[in-house]
C-alpha cells in the first residue's frame, strides 16, 4: 500500500508535538518550542491548565456520553452560562466549528420557512473567509481553492467583497436570507471588520427583515479582547457560531441564537449524537471558569496591546519582510512581503517558534490567551533572530 494510515489530507510537517507545558510544546525528541499557534486558536489556556484538565477527568470517571434523547443537567447548566453571558437566549451544542456554522445555517433558512418567507434561503458571504470544510461551509466560501474536486457547490451563497456595505447593497435580492461574515476574518488575513460596516449591515437587516449570523469560531471566547467580538461593535448579532476556544482543547462548539432566530429550530429539524455530551460540557465549563470575567479579559488585552506594541517596533527593523500588524487582542497578524509559510516553516525547524500563516500573506499569531510578558520576550527574540537568519540565506 501506498497510502498512509492516516488520510494524506494534511502536509504535515517533521515537528511531533507529544507533551505540552503550559505556552510550550515538547517534541518527540524533546525539544521545547514556544507556542503561538495554540493549535490554531484552540488551547487558550495553554496546554495543562490544572482547571480544565481536573474538570475533564472529574466527568470521564462519571459520565462520559448519553443520548441526547434524554435531560442534559450539565449541557442545561453551560447553555445558561452562555446565554447570561451573550446576546443569546438559547444555544445547540456540537463538535465543531464547521458544525455550529451548519446549525447557523439551517437556523437562518428555518426562520424564514418558519415565517412564511420560504424563498429567502441566500446567504451573502464574504471573500476570503473561511468556515469550515463541509460542503455547506465551503459552499459559503468563495475561495476556489477549497472548492476543487468537490463541485458542484450547494447554491444558497452570493459573496462579495468584504468590509464593502456598497457590494453587500447590490448584492441583496429577492432570495436573500441574511449575512454570514467573520467580524476578524482569521484564514483570510486577521482582518477586523470596520465599525460601520459592521453597524451598517445591522441596519439592514433591521430592515428588510434579514438575520445577521457571525461566524465567530476563531475570534471568539476571549480571542479578540472581549468575551466574543461582536461586543466591541456595539453591535447585537442574530446567531454567533462559536467553538475553537470554547472547549479550551477538548472539541466542542455552539450554536448561539436570540428566540426569534431560532423560531424554525423545533424538534426534529436539528441533531447530533455527540454534541452537548457530558464530558464536553464539562470542558466548557471549566474554561468559562477561567475566561469569562474582567480580570481574565483586561490580562487579555493587556497582553495583546503588548504584543502588538513590540512587533509594530520590531518589523521596522525589515522592511524587506514585514508590511503591518493588525488584528485584535491576541488574535494578530503581520502582513509580509514574502510567502509567509517558508517564514513559518523557518520559524518552527530553526527557532522553534509556532506560528500558523494565513490569506493575504499574513504570520499569524494566536498564542494561548494566558501567556505572560516572559512569552512576549522569548517570542520577540525567537522572531528577530529568525528574521536576520532567514535574510541571511535569502542574501546567500
Amino acid at each position: 500500500m501506498s497510502i498512509t494510515p492516516l488520510m494524506p489530507v494534511y502536509p504535515r510537517c517533521g515537528f511531533r508535538p507529544v507533551r505540552g507545558d503550559h505556552c510550550h510544546l515538547i517534541g518527540e525528541d524533546g525539544q521545547r518550542y514556544l507556542d503561538f499557534a495554540a493549535g490554531i486558536a484552540v488551547n487558550i489556556l495553554g496546554h495543562s491548565h490544572q482547571g480544565l484538565i481536573g474538570a475533564i477527568q472529574r466527568q470521564a470517571e462519571t459520565l462520559m456520553h448519553v443520548s441526547n434523547l434524554y435531560g442534559s443537567p450539565l449541557g442545561e447548566r453551560l447553555a445558561q452560562r452562555l446565554v447570561d453571558l451573550t446576546f443569546a437566549d438559547t444555544v445547540f451544542f456540537t463538535n465543531s466549528g464547521a458544525e455550529a456554522v451548519e446549525c447557523a445555517i439551517k437556523a437562518a433558512r428555518a426562520y424564514h420557512s418558519h415565517v412564511g418567507n420560504a424563498e429567502k434561503y441566500e446567504l451573502i458571504t464574504f471573500n476570503n473567509a473561511f468556515h469550515g470544510r463541509t460542503m455547506a461551509t465551503i459552499s459559503a466560501s468563495s475561495q476556489e481553492k477549497m472548492h476543487k474536486g468537490f463541485l458542484p457547490l450547494l447554491p444558497g451563497f452570493k459573496y462579495v467583497e468584504f468590509d464593502d456595505l456598497d457590494a453587500v447593497k447590490a448584492a441583496i435580492g429577492p432570495h436573500t436570507a441574511g449575512f454570514l461574515l467573520e467580524p476578524i476574518q482569521g484564514e483570510g488575513g486577521i482582518r477586523p471588520a470596520s465599525d460601520a460596516f459592521m453597524l451598517g449591515l445591522r441596519q439592514l437587516a433591521d430592515e428588510r427583515d434579514l438575520l445577521v449570523i457571525l461566524d465567530e469560531v476563531q475570534c471568539g471566547v476571549a480571542r479578540a479582547g472581549t468575551f466574543y467580538a461582536y461586543e466591541q461593535y456595539g453591535f447585537t448579532p442574530d446567531i454567533v457560531a462559536t467553538a475553537k476556544g470554547l472547549g479550551g482543547g477538548f472539541p466542542l462548539g455552539a450554536c448561539l441564537a436570540t428566540e426569534r432566530a431560532a423560531r424554525g429550530m423545533v424538534p426534529g429539524t436539528h441533531g447530533s449524537t455527540y454534541g452537548g455530551n457530558p464530558l464536553a460540557m464539562a470542558a466548557g465549563m471549566a474554561v468559562l471558569d477561567a475566561v469569562a470575567n474582567d480580570e481574565f479579559l483586561a490580562h487579555v488585552r493587556a497582553m495583546g496591546e503588548r504584543l502588538r506594541a513590540r512587533l509594530e517596533q520590531f518589523i521596522g527593523n525589515y522592511p524587506e519582510l514585514f508590511e503591518l500588524v493588525r488584528g485584535r487582542g491576541l488574535m494578530l497578524g503581520v502582513k509580509m512581503k514574502v510567502e509567509p509559510r517558508e517564514f513559518v516553516a523557518h520559524l518552527r525547524d530553526n527557532h522553534q517558534l509556532l506560528t500558523v500563516s494565513a490569506g493575504d500573506q499574513t504570520l499569524r499569531l494566536v498564542p494561548p490567551l494566558v501567556i505572560d510578558e516572559s512569552h512576549i520576550d522569548e517570542c520577540m527574540d525567537k522572531l528577530s533572530a529568525a528574521a536576520a537568519s532567514y535574510m541571511a540565506l535569502e542574501k546567500a
